[in-house]
């Protein structure tokens, strides 16, 4: 299993959301702040089974296509030695 992390600017939020949830993926959203001039953001995180993680960042491609030089997402996959819900 694998934690995404995914930041991206807050007016682009509910369109990644929506893809998200489109394409069967939980997703948790955080509002945070960061990078020039403190401009709001959002943090996704999302639990994702291996075979899902390409999936995953695929639907982040197709939402929010980069513009010219512009990235528009930040994305970070990392491992998870333990899930549990309680």
């Amino acid at each position: 299993m694998k934690m995404m992390i995914v930041i991206i600017k807050d007016n682009d939020a509910d369109t990644l959301t929506q893809a998200f949830t489109a394409s069967n993926f939980r997703v948790t959203r955080v509002a945070s702040t960061g990078g020039f001039l403190r401009s709001g953001n959002v943090t996704m995180l999302l639990g994702v089974d291996d075979n899902q993680v390409d999936s995953a960042i695929q639907v982040v491609r197709d939402s929010l296509p980069s513009k010219g030089d512009e990235k528009r997402a930040t994305l970070f996959v990392v491992p998870v030695n333990h899930f549990e819900q309680v």
